[in-house]
């Protein structure tokens, strides 16, 4: 038996309520406009770069093995601490970095390299020494790999370079590219 629908009572016209509409998704934020919890990558290939001929080859290399792996890729921009003693006065100065251009700048060197390739990129920069923040970070994420540029200079080949440093100290394959 059809059940029928209920009617609207006699002398009143039946209001129709209007057809409700699903509220309008969020807007995506960008990730740099709050604060950055603590990422949580599952064993990325990390790559070192400085904005050489040999780090860019480094970053080439790093991209194409995330790929390959399946890995994300973590692209690690170390700057000096940004203290300095200003000579004549003592005064110690601090110099402030601008992380978020630093970072849009890095991105846009990976866009030059990879040709626009779909990698999985997370970009961070770190204060202090090249090779023990690298391994620092190799060591926080379980990392598959550190790739990194070869030195340019003779001088830093016989002096000690950071890619000798991360081959006798860093917890994971490295990985010198020339």
């Amino acid at each position: 038996m059809d059940q029928a629908e209920p009617s609207a009572p006699l002398g009143k016209p039946e209001r129709q309520q209007p057809e409700r509409q699903p509220p309008p998704l969020p807007r995506k934020r960008r990730e740099a406009a709050r604060p950055r919890p603590a990422i949580r990558l599952d064993h990325p290939v990390i790559v070192g770069y400085n904005g050489s001929h040999a780090s860019r080859n480094a970053m080439a290399y790093a991209a194409g093995v995330s790929l390959r792996l399946g890995r994300p890729l973590l692209l690690l921009y170390v700057c000096s601490s940004g203290v300095y003693c200003e000579p004549l006065t003592g005064q110690v100065i601090g110099v402030q970095r601008d992380t978020e251009a630093l970072e849009r700048w890095l991105l846009a060197e990976l866009d030059l390299v990879t040709g626009g390739a779909e990698v999985d990129v997370h970009v961070r920069t770190r204060r202090g020494s090249p090779a023990r923040e690298l391994a620092a970070a190799a060591t926080e994420f379980s990392a598959d790999a550190l790739v990194i540029g070869a030195p340019a200079h003779l001088w830093r080949r016989l002096l000690g370079s950071v890619p000798g440093w991360l081959a006798r100290h860093a917890r994971c394959p490295v990985i010198v590219v020339p």
